[in-house]
């Protein structure tokens, strides 16, 4: 996008394996604000509509940083799931473990000259969208949350996938976009059930206390709508926009080729958010208290 440089980094936590990054400012400045982006499920930084809200994002001043997590599966290839073992190993906790990697080196200003944020904001779709929420919750210097269809609990397994994994310690599921049997090894159900208090997204919810933006589409088949309710009812300082007529994805597809309504209208949303709390408005100032519905 014309205004805006990235440039491609990894970084290597404590645990040894690679997380991939890109770092989007707009040309020629040095953001005092920065905004990282996490992806969900199946998800990743190149995906449909993050290289959109990146760029989107840095025009409008802030340093960007969009990363996959260290074993989401995609490889150095970025655009395909060619380590589907990483696939099967990850979990919650290391999903977790990587956003705070992130937000510190983030924090340290590695990846602007040195200059610490004087703002710093997290966006997180699906899954990301619950890191974000836990991530938030645990880190004081988190000044402002956006979470786009977020789910409000991580326990989202079938009775079926609990008898594979007690049977055989691993169970598959379809990835539809590109046609791989996935596997999930047992790990995340162990991970999950060993940190279920911390793990709780609604009781994370309840101790973000920063301004946050909850969007979430009404015809979300995925991670139904009501699980967004629950977040913005649980989040003090919480305010909901609900998307009429819109999915998960708000309509965005991979490659995203034209920008939907729906997804144009979530994309506005936050960078008003963003904006707002970076300038320092109050919570409220920049979107209706209330929540909002918006036809896509």
């Amino acid at each position: 996008m014309e205004g805006v440089t990235r440039r491609r980094i990894e970084t290597t936590p404590p645990h040894g394996d690679v997380i991939r990054a890109d770092l989007r400012r707009p040309a020629g400045a040095v953001p005092r604000t920065a905004v990282i982006v996490a992806h969900g499920f199946k998800g990743f930084k190149d995906w449909g509509f993050f290289p959109l809200l990146c760029s989107r994002l840095a025009l409008d001043g802030h340093l960007v940083v969009s990363f996959n997590t260290s074993l989401n599966g995609i490889g150095p290839g970025l655009l395909d799931f060619t380590d589907l073992d990483a696939f099967g190993r990850n979990t919650i906790s290391r999903e977790v473990e990587d956003l705070h990697w992130m937000v510190d080196r983030t924090l340290e200003g590695v990846w602007n000259g040195g200059r610490r944020p004087d703002v710093l904001g997290l966006v997180g779709h699906s899954r990301g969208g619950g890191n974000a929420v836990i991530v938030a919750a645990e880190r004081a210097e988190v000044s402002v949350l956006v979470t786009w269809a977020a789910v409000s609990t991580f326990h989202r397994w079938t009775a079926e996938q609990d008898r594979d994994w007690a049977a055989a310690g691993v169970t598959h599921i379809l990835n539809a976009r590109t046609g791989q049997e996935m596997p999930l090894y047992r790990s995340v159900q162990d991970d999950l059930r060993a940190n279920s208090e911390r793990f709780d997204v609604l009781d994370a919810a309840g101790r973000v206390r920063v301004p946050w933006l909850v969007v979430h589409g009404a015809e979300d088949a995925t991670v139904p709508a009501d699980e967004a309710r629950r977040l913005a009812e649980a989040g003090p300082a919480a305010e909901l926009l609900i998307l009429e007529g819109s999915g998960h994805t708000f309509e965005a597809v991979h490659p995203l080729e034209e920008t939907p309504p729906a997804l144009e209208a979530a994309l506005a949303a936050t960078v008003r958010h963003l904006g707002g709390v970076a300038m320092g408005d109050g919570i409220g100032d920049h979107i209706d208290r209330k929540a909002l519905a918006v036809r896509g």
